[in-house]
């Protein structure tokens, strides 16, 4: 059985510590536990909805009193999402009604809110309302809230006040060195793409390339809203996202609903997003039992799309995070990487002027030699070959070669790498410069109507120069052909522009002078 992709996971703060004073608090006896730590008491595992239930919060209240802290920031919200795993019956808006003007979309990461609030949300916790958060004062404070009635109170100070309140309302604590709910990423070294202008660049370089994409818009794990992008819209959606949001790029729905509804699978969860004639975005999650429903809510809708709900089935084009308005990135989402995520990070260890190595991985046709360096496909356009010339890029690098290059630029907007060859190779031209003045003899390897071209170094790659009309002996200018030895003098090379003019009339002047070399 496949993995259910659910919405993003969530990872630590970068340097984030364990408060020093941590206790479980529960209402169940440690006298009441096994050999193995169970519990085999007789307190039922829900809240009473009653006196135990404001024991709890009491507490809650004096630890908080007792650390000095008289706001709670919001972490990694969750909303109940298609499974519930609670002990008690979901309520409709998760427990939430009330607490944020915004509504559920309020609840987001990094929101903060009263004391009071805070216990607000603990009660709903307790409760197995659908919501779900951890609630902190960075480096001084924490609440976490753990099935089965048991709460996790984390400070930066011993808060023997507390303590001595705890026991007083007949609740138990105990000190633990952490919280099982502390936080561990499935992935520490998964860095998330920060929303910042590389990001915007980059979605909007793909609206216009799509001419419309949907953005999902993440507030809390398992609870996110659509959005329909075009060039016109992208700045207003921008305005009105929730601070924190995970984002997520997908292509535009199909105008044909009857081909998005044949994409129904046989059985399975997903998670089916429609756009109403009215433009209003809704989205569901269904499973084979719930298709025929779906089907006939589509039967209006102007475009719709279904995505698999099974993790490595369907992914967005790109990720990313919005970061707080400073820049920093604190929200602490983890979600599965795509492969424009991953280019993404490839391109953030890459630098203007670095050398690489990479495996020649195809020859184009249209002349672009594109390179594997490190998973991440880059490219070198014909100029960045070879100084020398070539009639094909397989006369300079072959499939299966493994060159190295160096980078001519980073383009995070295209995801694009330039590479260049030649730059890691000595640039023969200064060379070229000194033989200004030499006579030599080379062939003819083009007539063009304002003069010949002639190869002045005896090698297959060796340079040409031109010899213009106003440079060609009278005598010869007209039996001139291909392949034709013309003895020619250097009279000048361009640097800058790469070019050599030759002439064939002074050539045979210096002839008697001796300057004559192969």
């Amino acid at each position: 059985m496949n993995a259910i992709r659910t919405h993003p996971r969530l990872r630590p703060p970068v340097g984030s510590d364990v408060l020093p004073y941590v206790y479980r608090v529960t209402k169940y006896d440690p006298g009441d536990r096994d050999q193995y730590g169970h519990y085999v008491g007789t307190e039922p595992v829900t809240s009473d909805h009653g006196p135990v239930e404001a024991a709890y919060l009491q507490v809650v209240a004096a630890f908080a009193e007792d650390t000095g802290v008289d706001q709670l920031a919001i972490r990694e919200p969750q909303l109940g999402g298609f499974v519930h795993f609670g002990l008690e019956p979901p309520v409709d808006g998760y427990g939430l009604a009330g607490l944020f003007p915004a509504g559920p979309a309020g609840f987001h990461d990094g929101a903060l809110v009263p004391v009071g609030v805070g216990l607000e949300l603990v009660r709903a916790m307790l409760r197995d309302n659908g919501a779900w958060c951890r609630l902190e004062a960075e480096g001084s404070f924490t609440v976490h809230v753990g099935w089965d009635q048991y709460l996790y109170l984390g400070s930066s100070r011993p808060c023997e006040a507390a303590l001595t309140r705890t026991r007083a309302l007949g609740l138990f604590p105990e000190r633990l060195k952490g919280s099982p709910y502390d936080f561990a990423p499935d992935d520490p070294a998964y860095v998330q793409r920060p929303a910042d202008a590389d990001f915007w660049g980059r979605l909007s370089w793909t609206v216009s390339a799509h001419r419309a994409v949907f953005l999902e818009e993440v507030f809390a794990a398992n609870a996110s809203r659509w959005h329909r992008l075009t060039r016109d819209t992208i700045e207003t959606v921008r305005s009105q996202l929730a601070p924190r949001s995970q984002l997520a790029v997908w292509p535009d729905l199909l105008t044909d609903v009857d081909t998005a509804v044949a994409a129904l699978p046989d059985e399975g969860l997903v998670e089916v997003i429609w756009e109403d004639k009215g433009g209003q975005i809704a989205s569901t999650v269904v499973d084979e039992t719930q298709f025929e429903a779906v089907t006939s809510q589509l039967a209006g809708a102007r475009a719709a799309g279904v995505v698999s709900m099974y993790a490595g089935e369907d992914l967005p084009l790109f990720t990313a995070v919005l970061p707080d308005s400073d820049g920093v990135l604190r929200a602490r989402w983890q979600t599965e990487p795509t492969p424009s995520d991953r280019d993404w990070a490839f391109l953030k260890t890459l630098r203007r002027g670095q050398l690489v190595t990479g495996t020649v991985t195809i020859i184009a046709d249209f002349g672009v030699t594109f390179v594997d360096i490190g998973g991440f496909t880059a490219m070198i356009n014909i100029p960045e070959l070879s100084w020398r010339p070539f009639n094909h890029p397989s006369d300079v690098v072959s499939v299966g070669q493994e060159i190295t290059a160096e980078v001519l630029d980073v383009d995070m907007v295209r995801e694009r790498v330039p590479l260049s060859l030649r730059a890691v190779q000595e640039d023969p031209w200064p060379q070229v410069a000194q033989r200004i003045g030499q006579v030599v003899i080379g062939p003819v390897t083009k007539i063009v109507p304002f003069g010949v071209f002639v190869r002045v170094e005896d090698r297959e790659d060796g340079f040409q120069g031109l010899v213009h009309t106003s440079e060609l002996d009278e005598s010869s200018g007209d039996v001139i052909e291909v392949g034709d030895a013309l003895q020619v003098k250097i009279i000048d090379v361009d640097l800058a522009r790469r070019r050599i003019a030759l002439s064939h009339v002074q050539a045979l002047a210096s002839t008697g002078e001796g300057q004559l070399r192969d």
